[in-house]
């Protein structure tokens, strides 16, 4: 009898071996982790927006802050706690989106901006294009949803640097439609500056109105804080190729519908407590139409020659 008992324990024992190794031969392999970690990221940024919108105690227009950005975490860790505490007090539905450019071309702007709206647009109804070094500091300046048209925050009588008539960069507000009615913004604008002068004249050409805020007691000097070190971060002014005749003119041609770009990978940080998503994004350059996405310091020399020539 106990030789029984001990031939069904075997048994038993061996089954159970059997069983334990079947189940262990269908879980997933290595190289299947790396997919779940990625659908676990992409699953977080839908409960992010999930959670994002049930969390608004009103039916508040949600804003998306786009922040065009390269190598400026100094001025992100200023940005992402003063932006939140400006936006909270006036009771905004917001989140903020690091639009980090991840390529290897000269920075482009306006196209990191086509791409963050690209990326929101089915959740949020209004976006604030937002450089990272410039920072509110007159509570009277609301980020409001702009009704009628797009809302010029940093208006030229009290921005600290640029203060001629038609400038609308630094901070601009549109709604999804209107910025999808404009086409987006231009996508030759390789380097720095002039895009925004470029879809000033896109907002014009749609008939849309530029407004500004109103009652704004304050000036230059305290109405904004620019954290912008010029001699620590040098701007890319360089002008190659034809690049200086093509962006002077409306450009007719680019925008959303031809942006080129993907998505290597998003991140959910945290900074002082502010929750914010990273976007690495990758642009396509042609080269055929904008060749001074890269300028070789040859051609670079001989663009100078022949404009001092034209002089």
């Amino acid at each position: 009898m106990l030789k029984t008992v001990y031939l069904r324990f075997v048994s038993i024992i061996v089954l159970t071996a059997i069983a334990v190794t079947v189940m262990i031969s269908s879980l997933p392999l290595s190289t299947d982790i790396c997919k779940c970690e990625e659908l676990i990221s992409d699953s977080k940024h839908e409960i992010l927006h999930k959670s994002f919108q049930e969390s608004s105690t009103s039916d508040k227009p949600k804003l998306a802050v786009l922040v065009p950005f390269r190598d400026r975490f100094d001025e992100l860790l200023k940005f992402a706690p003063h932006i939140s505490n400006f936006l909270t007090r006036q009771q905004i539905p917001f989140h903020i989106f690091v639009l980090n450019q991840n390529d290897r071309y000269r920075f482009n702007r306006a196209s990191l901006i086509n791409a963050g709206f690209l990326q929101v647009k089915d959740h949020y109804d209004y976006i604030a294009m937002h450089d990272v070094d410039l920072l509110p500091m007159n509570d009277n300046l609301k980020y409001e949803y702009p009704v009628d048209g797009p809302l010029h925050i940093s208006g030229p009588e009290y921005h600290p640097k640029y203060h001629y008539a038609t400038f609308i960069g630094g901070i601009l507000l549109l709604r999804v439609d209107q910025f999808e009615l404009l086409n987006g913004m231009s996508n030759r604008y390789w380097g720095w500056g002039l895009e925004d002068d470029e879809f000033y004249v896109r907002i014009k050409d749609a008939g849309l109105e530029v407004y500004r805020p109103r009652n704004i007691s304050t000036g230059p000097e305290n109405t904004f804080l620019h954290v912008h070190d010029r001699l620590h971060r040098r701007r890319d002014t360089v002008k190659c190729y034809e690049q200086r005749e093509v962006t002077r003119r409306r450009d007719r041609e680019t925008g959303l519908n031809t942006l080129l770009y993907s998505i290597e990978r998003r991140y959910e940080l945290t900074i002082n407590q502010v929750p914010l998503t990273v976007l690495n994004i990758n642009l396509q350059c042609d080269k055929t139409q904008t060749p001074w996405c890269e300028c070789d310091s040859k051609i670079v020399s001989k663009s100078q020659t022949e404009s001092k020539k034209k002089l």
